[in-house]
């Protein structure tokens, strides 16, 4: 198998894990790597040398491949350091496949995205096509290899330039764009997910929580753009760990991996709610319940910031 469609590597401070993903690179030999790495943070012991390994990693890269590099001098953080990585990319290429440096995908990921890259190139209503999949299969109502889903799931994911050209990072203002009305609809008709969705909004609009995602998600629910998501799980997260930003805790949410059948048959492009309905449940937990666990960890984290700063 040769991998002809572009590959944007986004790693940071993890050689570990950056090096599985190249040993499964490797195996598929795509002919064109995009490498970005995310400069080390300040009073990090030992930070520096791990995201200078990274860089170093490049270098085993070893079959026929042009490799183009971006590395950061200085630390941007999770948000800006993904987001502009992502920037540089689209603007080299039209098209392409990202993943980070924990995400290893079955070889029969690349394919999918680059068959629904092709079919999906001139839709405007298609954002992306996601090969992480969290749903069982009783649970999803589409049989034709995959669905579209209003959340686009970033673990392994591939894009066009012009759809990712409607991404904001600072998403200040986002009730004026996203009225209570859309966002009702866009969350499912579900009061539980519309808050969830709402908070989540309004904390990274404070910029109170350093991700790029969560407005990925504010941005298709407000253009009504669906993601292409294969009902097979594709792709394995390793990075669920004590150096992770956000994935410390590995609740084995993910499906076991199983290759897609390919060529897969046209979907029509429209969201299969009984699938968004299982993974806003169980995967976000917006449910009653999870409203009031989610408002005793703000709580909680209000409380501690505020003895931190009374020195208690």
């Amino acid at each position: 198998m040769t991998v002809t469609e572009p590959i944007l590597v986004i790693a940071f401070n993890r050689p570990d894990h950056l090096t599985v993903l190249i040993d499964r690179l490797r195996e598929v030999q795509p002919t064109r790597v995009y490498f970005a790495v995310d400069g080390p943070r300040k009073n990090k012991d030992g930070e520096a040398e791990r995201v200078s390994h990274c860089k170093d990693l490049r270098k085993s890269i070893d079959w026929d491949c042009e490799v183009i590099t971006n590395f950061q001098e200085s630390n941007l953080g999770c948000g800006l350091g993904v987001s502009t990585a992502i920037t540089w990319f689209f603007e080299n290429e039209e098209h392409g496949i990202i993943l980070e440096d924990d995400i290893i995908p079955d070889p029969s990921f690349f394919p999918f995205c680059t068959e629904l890259l092709q079919r999906y190139e001139l839709d405007p209503e298609v954002f992306a096509i996601s090969g992480c999949n969290f749903v069982p299969p009783d649970q999803i109502s589409v049989s034709n290899g995959y669905r579209f889903s209003q959340v686009p799931h970033i673990w392994g994911w591939a894009s066009w330039r012009d759809r990712w050209a409607r991404y904001q990072l600072d998403i200040d203002g986002w009730r004026k764009e996203l009225p209570a009305r859309r966002l009702w609809s866009k969350s499912g008709n579900s009061i539980p997910g519309a808050v969830y969705w709402a908070g989540t909004f309004e904390l990274l609009a404070r910029k109170e929580v350093d991700t790029w995602d969560g407005q990925l998600v504010y941005m298709c629910m407000k253009t009504g753009m669906l993601t292409a998501t294969s009902n097979t799980n594709l792709i394995e997260n390793i990075g669920f760990n004590e150096q992770a930003t956000h994935t410390v805790e590995d609740r084995n949410e993910l499906q076991p991996v199983i290759p897609i059948s390919l060529p897969t048959t046209p979907v029509t492009v429209t969201v299969d709610r009984k699938a968004d309905s299982w993974t806003r449940k169980n995967h976000f937990r917006a449910t009653w319940r999870g409203m009031l666990d989610q408002g005793d960890r703000f709580l909680k984290r209000r409380k501690a910031e505020s003895n931190a700063k009374d020195g208690t």
